[in-house]
C-alpha cells in the first residue's frame, strides 16, 4: 500500500507575511491529512532538494526587486553554473510570490526563482501565484484561489496527497491543536529581583536580546548601542499638514560607528496606556514572572529560561497597539468566544468568503490587537496564543543624514511624523515617528538602535554625484554632502534634485542647501554641480524631481558620461518608477539611441553597481 504523500513548505520574509502564509499552507494541508514540514529557506540545505519529490515556495519581494535575506545563500547556490538541467528532474515545485504592484520590479524574486527551477529540470505543479498588496484583500486575494487550485491538481495527480479529501470542514475545536509556545508562570516571591532607579544598560540590553531570541528560535544581535535624544527639531511650518523633524542623538553606551548612506534600526517603546489596557482586558497580572519556550524546538536560545516580567515580555516583543493582526488571529479568537454572535462573525471572518469584509475591517482600518479584543470582549484567549499570533515589535529604519566626520559621535535623522486617516475616519499614528517627536531632549530614554548598511553605499569623493531626493528622501544626501565638504577641491561634481510641496512650508535643510551651493561649494555650478528644487504646489501645474531632471537633461547626461552613479531615496509609490522613466527619456534624446538601447543602457548602470534605490512606503 503506497504510503501518504508528504509536502515540504520553503519560505522567505522579511516583514513576516510570507511566513504568514507559509503556516496557512502548512495547516490547509495538514487538515486535510497531508503531512508538512516548514523551513525558512536559510534553514534548508540546498544540495538536497533534488531529494525532494513535492515542494512549496512563499518568497517575498522587498526594496526595488531584491531577494529576501533568509533567500540570498540559497539563491547564490542555485544560480551555480555546475547544476545542470536535469538536476530538480524528480522535484515538483510550486512559487507563491508577495509583493506589491506599485513597485517597478513586482514580486520579481517569485518570478525569477520560478524561471530558476524550471531552468534546472523542475516540473511546475501550477502557475505561480502572485499575491499583490495593492489587491482590496491584499496578498490573500491571490493565496486562496491559487492555493484551493493547488489542493485540486495535487489530488488529481494522487488522492494519496489528502487522505482525509479536499473538502473539509474545520468547526471542532479539537483542530487548534496545541500553540508553539509554552509558558510557565513563576511565583514573584521565588525570583529574584533588582530594582532600582537607575537604568542598568546590560540588564535591559540582555532582555532585549532574550525576549527577541525566544520568539524566532534564533540568537537575536545585541543593540550596537543605546542612545539619548539630543535635539527634537520640527523643520517644516507648523500647521502646514506635515510634520518632519530633525533629531539628533549621543551615545548612553559604546561609540557610535557608521558611514554615510547606512541606516539606522530602532526599537520603539509603546504607550504604557497600551499596555496596561492590554494586561487589564487578557486579565494578565502585570507582576508574574514568566519563562516562554517554543514547543518542538530541540535547541534552546541562551537564557531563554530565565524568568522575565511579563510585563517587561509584552513591552518588547508583541505590538499590540500598531499592528494589526493577521487571518489567524480571527479563527484562533472564534474557539475562545462564549457569545454566539462574535463567534458566528469571527469564523466568518476566517472563512475564504468572508476575507474581503475582513480586509475592509482589520488592514484597511489598520485596527491592533487591542482594539480587536475589545471588539469581541468575549473572548477569552490563553496567553500562550497572543504570544503566538500578536504580531512581533519590529525595529523601524531610518536613513541617517549626518556624516560621521562632521558630528562625532552623533547621529542624525531626519523622520515624517505619521499620522493618517482610515476610510471611517479614525486617526491613527506611526508608533515609533510619534514616539521620536514625544521625546525631550536630554530626557533620559534608552533608545536601543542597530546600525545597518542600506541600499545606499557610501560613494568616493572622486565619483560624480546624481542625486534625487524628494521629501524626507533627502536624508541620506544630508550626509554625502557633509562628507564632501570636508574637502570640496577633490569631490567629483554633484547635481542634486530635491522636491517638496511648498518653499514657505515644507523645504527641508533650505540654508543648508543654499551654503552649499555659495563660493565654491559641493553643490555650485564652478564645481560642475547644481542644486534644483520641484516644489510641486506652489503653482497650477505640478511640478515634481523627474520634471526638474528633464530640464536639465543636457547636465544629467554629460555627468552619466562621465561616470556618474545615481542615487534615488525616497517615497516607494510612483516616484522610482517616473525618475528611471526619466532617465531613460534622457539617454534617448541625448544620445540619439532608441528606447530599448536607452533603457539597456540603465540596466547595465543598475548591474554595474552605479544606480542605487532607497525607498520606503
Amino acid at each position: 500500500m503506497e504510503k501518504t504523500r508528504s509536502l515540504l513548505i520553503l519560505y522567505a520574509t522579511e516583514t513576516g507575511n510570507a511566513l504568514d502564509a507559509a503556516e496557512q499552507l502548512c495547516r490547509e494541508a495538514e487538515r486535510r491529512g497531508c503531512p508538512v514540514r516548514i523551513f525558512s529557506l536559510d534553514e534548508f540545505d540546498p544540495s538536497s532538494l533534488p531529494c525532494e519529490e513535492f515542494v512549496i515556495f512563499v518568497v517575498s519581494t522587498t526594496g526595488q526587486g531584491d531577494t529576501p535575506n533568509p533567500m540570498k545563500a540559497f539563491w547564490t547556490f542555485l544560480l551555480q553554473r555546475s547544476l545542470g538541467q536535469q538536476w530538480l528532474k524528480n522535484t515538483h515545485y510550486a512559487v507563491f510570490g508577495l509583493g506589491d504592484s506599485g513597485y517597478q520590479k513586482y514580486n520579481f524574486a517569485a518570478k525569477k526563482l520560478d524561471k530558476r527551477l524550471a531552468d534546472l529540470g523542475g516540473t511546475s505543479v501550477i502557475e505561480r501565484g502572485l499575491g499583490d498588496d495593492q489587491h482590496p484583500s491584499g496578498y490573500e486575494g491571490a493565496l486562496d484561489p491559487w492555493m484551493s487550485s493547488l489542493w485540486t491538481m495535487l489530488y488529481n495527480q494522487n488522492p494519496k496527497f489528502f487522505p482525509k479529501g479536499l473538502d473539509i470542514s474545520v468547526s471542532d475545536i479539537k483542530q487548534l491543536g496545541q500553540p508553539k509556545v509554552d509558558i510557565t508562570y513563576l511565583d514573584s516571591d521565588s525570583v529574584y529581583s533588582q530594582s532600582s532607579s537607575q537604568i542598568d544598560l546590560k540588564s535591559l540590553e540582555k532582555d532585549i536580546v532574550r525576549c527577541r531570541s525566544i520568539l524566532s528560535g534564533k540568537k537575536s544581535n545585541n543593540p550596537d548601542c543605546f542612545l539619548k535624544l539630543v535635539k527634537n527639531q520640527p523643520i517644516t511650518r507648523a500647521d502646514c499638514g506635515k510634520d518632519v523633524r530633525h533629531f539628533e542623538f549621543e551615545p548612553l553606551s559604546s561609540n557610535i560607528e557608521y558611514e554615510v548612506g547606512d541606516v539606522l534600526e530602532i526599537l520603539p517603546e509603546q504607550s504604557s496606556e497600551a499596555i496596561n489596557a492590554f494586561l487589564k482586558r487578557c486579565n494578565l497580572n502585570p507582576e508574574s514572572y514568566i519563562i516562554v519556550k517554543l514547543r518542538n524546538k530541540e535547541e534552546c536560545v541562551e537564557d531563554s529560561e530565565m524568568p522575565i516580567k511579563l510585563k517587561r515580555f509584552v513591552e518588547m516583543t508583541m505590538d499590540i497597539a500598531s499592528a494589526s493582526p493577521r487571518r489567524y488571529f480571527f479563527e484562533v479568537m472564534s474557539y475562545f468566544a462564549s457569545a454566539e454572535h462574535e463567534k458566528e462573525r469571527l469564523e466568518y471572518f476566517a472563512s475564504p468568503e468572508g476575507r474581503d469584509d475582513l480586509y475592509q475591517y482589520n488592514q484597511k482600518e489598520r485596527r491592533t490587537v487591542l482594539e480587536v479584543l475589545e471588539d469581541f470582549p468575549s473572548v477569552d484567549m490563553p496567553f500562550e496564543w497572543l504570544v503566538q499570533l500578536t504580531p512581533p515589535l519590529k525595529t523601524r529604519a531610518f536613513s541617517i543624514s549626518s556624516s560621521p566626520f562632521v558630528h562625532q559621535n552623533q547621529v542624525h535623522l531626519t523622520v515624517s511624523i505619521v499620522s493618517w486617516t482610515t476610510p471611517f475616519k479614525r486617526k491613527r499614528i506611526g508608533l515609533c515617528s510619534n514616539w521620536l517627536a514625544s521625546l525631550h531632549p536630554h530626557q533620559r530614554v534608552c533608545i536601543p538602535a542597530w546600525f545597518k548598511k542600506g541600499a545606499l553605499l557610501a560613494p568616493q569623493p572622486s565619483l560624480p554625484l546624481i542625486l534625487i531626493g524628494p521629501g524626507t528622501g533627502c536624508a541620506p544626501f544630508r550626509g554625502f554632502i557633509e562628507n564632501r565638504a570636508l574637502n570640496p577641491n577633490k569631490s567629483a561634481p554633484i547635481l542634486f534634485f530635491f522636491g517638496c510641496r511648498n518653499e514657505e512650508n515644507d523645504f527641508l535643510y533650505k540654508d543648508f542647501w543654499g551654503a552649499h551651493l555659495q563660493n565654491g561649494g559641493v553643490l555650485s555650478e564652478e564645481k560642475g554641480g547644481g542644486f534644483f528644487v520641484a516644489f510641486s504646489r506652489d503653482q497650477t501645474r505640478k511640478v515634481y524631481v523627474q520634471d526638474k531632471m528633464r530640464e536639465q537633461s543636457g547636465k544629467v547626461w554629460e555627468l552619466l558620461r562621465k561616470g556618474a552613479a545615481v542615487y534615488v531615496a525616497g517615497s516607494s509609490s510612483n516616484m522610482p518608477a517616473d525618475v528611471f522613466a526619466a532617465f531613460e527619456e534622457i539617454v534617448e534624446r541625448e544620445s540619439g539611441v532608441g528606447r530599448e538601447e536607452a533603457v539597456r543602457w540603465l540596466r547595465l548602470l543598475e548591474r554595474g553597481g552605479k544606480y542605487h534605490v532607497e525607498a520606503w512606503s
